[in-house]
């Protein structure tokens, strides 16, 4: 089974989905993706969602997820890189993805993540 590489960034996680994912792939994700948080201490996810075409709600769910799931342990998550489809489809699918922060890109999402970090302290 292909894993999702995360990468690190300062004390920001990069996660750039790059494979379809199945319901084992995003399991094992998530699992990884709360592990490196609370080892590396990040501050920040950025889930690079580029590669998406087609998205279903078992997608929007996962987004969801994990970033419910990374607020938990301390951190922002930032979706980047979505297509005007993919968010055409979660909109249709009902999914408005409460809580999860987006930016156009990999860039913008870095500066959103460093500014919600010097407007808390």
């Amino acid at each position: 089974m292909e894993r999702v590489p995360i990468l690190k960034l300062g004390d920001i996680l990069i996660v750039s989905i790059q494979i379809d994912l199945d319901d084992q792939s995003v399991l094992t994700l998530q699992e990884d993706l709360a592990e490196t948080v609370v080892s590396r201490g990040a501050r920040g996810v950025i889930i690079d969602i580029t590669a998406v075409e087609i998205v279903d709600s078992f997608i929007g769910r996962m987004l969801s997820t994990i970033a419910a799931m990374t607020r938990m342990l301390d951190a922002e998550t930032v979706v980047v890189g979505m297509r005007p489809a993919v968010a055409i489809t979660l909109v249709e699918l009902g999914l408005s993805l409460g809580g999860v922060r987006t930016a156009l890109n990999l860039e913008k999402g870095v500066v959103m993540l460093e500014h919600a970090r010097s407007a808390e302290g």
